[in-house]
Order: structure tokens, then sequence, then C-alpha cells
């Protein structure tokens, strides 16, 4: 049976032709770029979007334009690649709160409570709640040097962002996490395609237990790569030069 299985993914790949893949929406997407770790799967984020893309061809129009004296035939990247690229880039790319302690574990969640409240009470989303380690004695009643250890942990691993700090001033935290408390891989910081325009309701999306699925509302992070000129978007899937031109102008953005 796995032969089998084996030798009709190969056939299916057969079928496929080496069409070039722009995404519209390069410009809009968002991605955590803070650590150097989080910065090495942009590439991946990138061409996980171009594959479903491509992997689709046969149910979008194939559209073609002149360039340099040549024809270059090409397919657009869709809403419904991103939202099905996210899905992917959970189990693929995220993390589990596995890796957490349990009281670090347990803080995680207070902390959502905290800043689920105060976004409520506020009419503020996610990424622009700032609050400090005062903020969250108060809240979770925790000692000083609970916390210390605890929100040093959930930034090292980025489950908490640092906006400032240093001598005589406190430590302001944005949190980052923007998953469920379960035991489930999520990739934090990537945008929602909502926010886009895509309709969940119109695609068949399915949903958890509560009706809705994962936030991944877009905490304050840079984007995956700047705007750039539409024909300098246009890639053949799997061409070494153009993934070597991205990193270096992925990293020339970064620096900049």
């Amino acid at each position: 049976e796995k032969s089998q299985l084996t030798e009709l993914h190969r056939n299916a790949q057969h079928l496929l032709k080496p069409l070039a893949v722009i995404n519209p929406y390069a410009d809009q997407l968002t991605f955590l770029d803070d650590k150097t770790r989080t910065r090495r799967d942009h590439e991946k984020y990138l061409t996980l979007i171009d594959s479903v893309a491509l992997l689709h061809q046969y149910q979008r129009d194939i559209k073609s334009l002149n360039h340099n004296g040549n024809t270059l035939k090409y397919i657009e990247v869709q809403l419904s690649d991103i939202h099905t690229a996210n899905r992917l880039a959970h189990d693929v790319l995220g993390r589990t709160l596995d890796e957490l302690p349990a009281q670090t574990r347990k803080l995680l969640t207070l902390i959502q409570q905290m800043v689920a409240t105060q976004c409520q009470t506020h009419s503020l989303v996610q990424k622009d709640v700032r609050f400090s380690r005062r903020h969250i004695r108060e809240f979770t009643g925790w000692s000083d040097g609970q916390l210390k250890i605890h929100c040093s942990r959930l930034a090292d691993l980025e489950y908490l962002l640092i906006h400032q700090g240093g001598r005589g001033s406190h430590l302001v935290y944005e949190l980052l996490f923007d998953g469920c408390s379960d035991d489930e891989p999520h990739l934090m910081g990537l945008l929602d395609v909502e926010a886009l325009g895509y309709d969940l309701e119109k695609s068949g999306v399915n949903r958890n237990k509560s009706g809705v699925e994962r936030q991944t509302s877009a905490p304050s992070q840079g984007q995956v790569r700047p705007k750039s000129d539409p024909l300098k978007s246009i890639k053949p899937l799997n061409s070494k030069a153009y993934r070597e031109t991205r990193q270096s102008n992925t990293e020339k953005a970064h620096q900049g």
C-alpha cells in the first residue's frame, strides 16, 4: 500500500508544469522577525504558500506577460492558498506548549486572560496591549521572584516580546502568543486571512469546538518582505537563483 501511495503522489507531481508563481499579498503578510530562528523560517513560509498555489495550478487561470523579450507564464497566489499554508505552518513550523514547565504554562494562560480583559475593557487589539510585571503581579497575585523567572523564560521562548527595559526602567511586555492553551503546535505572528477579505464561512473552513478557528492576529512584527516590483516577485518554483536573491533582499530589509 505504501508503494502504491508513493507512486500515486509521484505521478501527480509529474502532472505539474514548471510555472512561475506570484504572490500579490506578499507585502501584507506578517511573520515574527525578532529572533534569528524565526527569521530563518521566512523563506520556508513563503515557499510553502507558493507550493500550495502551484499544486492548484489546474484550478487557476494561467496568465502570461512579456519580460525582457520572453513570455513568462505564471499563476497568482489566492487567499485560500495563504489560509492553507497558515494551517500547515502551525504543524510544520509551529511549537507546542509542552516545551514549557507547568508553572510557566500556567502563567502564560493567566497573562492571556489579563490581556483579553484589557482588550475587552479598552476596545484594543492584542498587539496594542502593553504590561509590566507589576500588572501581572496585581492580576495573578504571584510574587515578583516567580514572575522574574517565568517572564524571562516566556520572553526567551518568544511568547512575550520585550519593548523596552534597561537600567532604571521597567520591562514592558507584549503578548506574542496568539493561539489556544492546548497541546497543538502553533506558529505565532501569522496574518489572519480574514483581514485580507477571506470569508471563512463561504470557504467551508472547519472550526473548533468553540465555533472559531485558532486566533492568528498579528502582533507588532516586521513584514515577511518589503514591497517590490511585481516582476521581481515572480519566480519559477525551486529556482536557486531566485531563492538566493530573495534571501539577500530579506536580509537587507531587516538590516534597514
